[in-house]
Order: structure tokens, then C-alpha cells, then sequence
């Protein structure tokens, strides 16, 4: 069967390779039933034939997840994929600060118009002292989010020979398994705020985690605390940043994340969004995102989703017919769905169902060819948000 896939965004070719025939894929699509993106704005309303939406990254803050749901639209993202990226870039900045390296450089550009080599010299040995850093080693990295980035940087914290406070709002058992044992997990976030010399963030920006890290927490961090955005505008407070940095309790501000308000303090290093800015990163998130979206278009397979429950169930080779249905996850949906299946004189193959306390997504699968009209009654069921038929050729 055939799908539509728009691109919203310049996509690595190693994604789009495995979006080949019989998928319709480009910036141009009309009417698509998928939407492969990175950073662009999508407002799903504008797309009545969506389906799902794969973005090549970890958040998706710039996609209407509420108004997808509501349609029974499968959002997808990356997460892990740029881990890599991100953790490097962590420990790049945050030695170029304890080092004082960007006014350094700013510092012996300005050596060019000094006459002569002996008046460099005389300038550098007056001047290096004014730059004078201090080691990571034997400092305490605190490290507020412990998913994947947040593990990766905890275990790179280690290797530097830094003592590591993690803690996690909302921990994930798998993502535990990676961590090195050595990394010390606090049970609130209270605790990492008053024992860390860094702090460094790792939390996707949800109405939870926005401001988790304010005016309250900033007060009771160590003077001279240094500290680190690489995850999203809007978790730390930066009103009461930039108050501590003027009152001289913040050493420095590193983000990749840079606003009119922060830019020209000399104690805020920005860059421009480069966390996942890597030619393996964006391969890695590409191909993810490309994978998810053809298993849920031909499959119905639900991974790494932030809107519906995991389900990983694949048709066996007898199966004619998949019918995926979403809908409310309140009681009594399954049997309300088959039951519609079994009124029409319908066996089921196979069922299989996952929920995530708001949605929930059943698959039920049938050796026969349903008609459309059958597969009608199922979607007219109260509180079914939407329902497919997946047509498996096996000639």
C-alpha cells in the first residue's frame, strides 16, 4: 500500500532511503498521511489526512501533541539518537568555561596589533593570570534528568574524575541499567541543587519540569555554581539567572539556547542550537524517525511515541487484515470494539492492546479481507478516536 510522507525539514538521506517505493516522499506531498520533521512548527489541524508525525529529534514541544491526540494521531520522536551529540557538547562547553577559554580567545585576538612578537609575549605573561580556570576533577556534577543524554553526561562526569549527583523526576528502569554504578542517585531534586559545583539539565520542557529550576533553587546553590542548558529554553528560570549571575552567585551560564535578554552578559556563553548538530547525529535521528513512521503506516507497530502506549506486535503470515483502533482508554473499549468486529461475523486471528492512561490502541488481526464498511462500524464506536485497515497481500 501506498503512503504520503511530507518533509518539513531538510532530512538526512540515510533516513530517506528507507522511505522508498511504494512511499510518495518530499517537501511538496499533498494530502500526507505522514510527516517527517526536525524543527519546524506543525499544527497537525492543518493536515486532515495525517496519520503520524516522526520528528528526527528527542522534543516535540513544536508540535501540537494535544490536537494530534484528539485526532488519534500517533506523534513519534527520536530519543537517544542524538545522545551522543549532546553529551559531547556538554563536556566541550564546559571545559572551554573552566578554562575561561572564550575570553581568552577574545583576549589574544586582540594581541594582532601588537608590533612585534616580544610585545605578544610581554602581553601574555601580564595578562594570562586574569584567565586562570579550574579543574574539573574532584568537582561535583550534579545532573538533573537521567534518560539517555542524562546518563551518557553522568558517565562522562566519572571519566573526568568528577564526583556525580543524578537525579531523575521521572526515572526510567532501562535507562538506570546504563548508568555506572559509581553515579550517586538523589532522591530529590534539593539535594543535588545544594551539593553540585555544576549543574547541567537533561529533562524534556513539559508544564512539570518548566521553571524547575528557579529563583528557590538558584538561592540555595553553592556560590560560584556553575551551570548548564542543553536540553530546552524554559527549564531553568532565567530572569532569576540572570539575577544570580549579576549578584555574582553564578559563576557562568552555558545554553544552547540564546534570547535576546541573555546575549552581551559576558558571563553567558550561547550557542546557536547545536546540541544535535552533528553529521551522525542527524543520520541517527533520521533513520529512527523513518523506520517508526513506515512500521506504524504499514504495521500499525507503535514505538518511542509520546502520545500513544508501545505496542510492538507484528501480523503473522496467514494475516489478510490488521484493523488498528484508537481510542479513550476507559473501561470496557476492548470489548466494545471486538464485540462491533464480532457482530458482523468476524474471528479474530489475534489481539493485542496497550494503554498509557489516556489512550488506548488495540490490533486485532483476521486471516480474511474486511470491507470498509465493516471496518465504518468499528470507527463509529463512542470514544474510538480513529480507525485503519491494513490490507496484507501475502500473493
Amino acid at each position: 500500500m501506498s503512503h504520503r510522507i511530507r518533509t518539513l525539514n531538510k532530512i538526512s538521506p540515510q533516513g530517506l532511503k528507507l522511505l522508498g517505493p511504494p512511499f510518495t516522499v518530499g517537501p511538496e506531498v499533498p494530502e500526507p498521511e505522514g510527516l517527517l520533521v526536525r524543527s519546524a512548527t506543525v499544527d497537525t489541524e492543518l493536515f486532515p489526512s495525517l496519520l503520524a508525525v516522526a520528528r528526527a529529534g528527542a522534543g516535540v514541544n513544536n508540535i501540537t501533541v494535544d490536537k494530534a491526540t484528539a485526532r488519534g494521531v500517533c506523534v513519534f520522536n527520536t530519543p537517544g539518537a542524538n545522545a551522543n551529540a549532546v553529551a559531547e557538547l556538554v563536556f566541550t562547553m564546559l571545559g572551554m568555561a573552566a578554562r575561561n577559554i572564550p575570553q581568552s580567545l577574545e583576549f589574544t585576538r586582540a594581541l594582532a596589533s601588537e608590533p612585534d612578537d616580544k610585545a605578544v609575549a610581554a602581553r601574555v605573561e601580564a595578562g594570562k593570570a586574569s584567565y586562570t580556570g579550574f579543574e574539573l576533577a574532584g568537582k561535583t556534577l550534579g545532573v538533573v534528568g537521567l534518560g539517555r543524554i542524562g546518563v551518557l553526561v553522568a558517565n562522562y562526569g566519572l571519566h573526568h574524575g568528577m564526583s556525580v549527583l543524578g537525579y531523575d523526576p521521572a526515572p526510567s528502569l532501562s535507562n538506570f541499567h546504563q548508568l555506572d554504578p559509581r553515579v550517586e542517585v538523589a532522591h530529590r531534586l534539593d539535594d543535588v541543587v545544594r551539593a553540585a559545583d555544576v549543574i547541567t539539565v537533561h529533562v524534556p520542557l513539559l508544564d512539570q519540569t518548566r521553571n524547575l529550576l528557579g529563583a528557590r533553587q538558584l538561592a540555595a546553590m553553592k556560590p560560584g555554581v556553575l551551570l548548564l542548558n542543553y536540553a530546552r529554553k524554559g527549564i531553568y528560570d532565567e530572569g532569576a539567572v540572570l539575577e544570580a549571575l549579576e549578584a555574582g552567585r553564578v559563576r557562568c551560564y552555558l545554553t544552547d539556547f540564546p534570547h535576546k535578554a541573555l546575549l552581551g552578559n559576558p558571563r553567558v556563553v550561547a550557542t546557536p542550537h547545536l546540541g544535535a548538530s552533528t553529521a551522525e547525529s542527524e543520520d541517527n535521528c533520521a533513520v529512527m524517525a523513518a523506520r517508526q513512521l513506515r512500521a506504524y503506516l504499514e504495521l500499525g507497530v507503535v514505538t518511542n511515541s509520546v502520545n500513544f502506549p508501545a505496542l510492538e506486535s507484528y501480523p503473522q503470515d496467514t494475516t489478510r487484515t490488521r484493523i488498528v483502533a484508537v481510542h479513550r482508554d476507559i473501561p470496557a473499549m476492548i470489548a466494545k470494539v471486538t464485540q462491533a468486529l464480532g457482530s458482523a461475523g468476524y474471528n479474530l486471528q489475534a489481539l493485542a492492546n496497550g494503554s498509557n492512561g489516556a489512550v488506548g490502541y488495540t490490533v486485532m488481526d483476521l486471516e480474511v479481507d474486511v470491507p470498509d464498511a465493516v471496518v465504518a462500524t468499528l470507527g463509529a464506536v463512542p470514544d474510538v478516536l480513529r480507525v485503519r485497515a491494513l490490507r496484507l497481500d501475502r500473493a
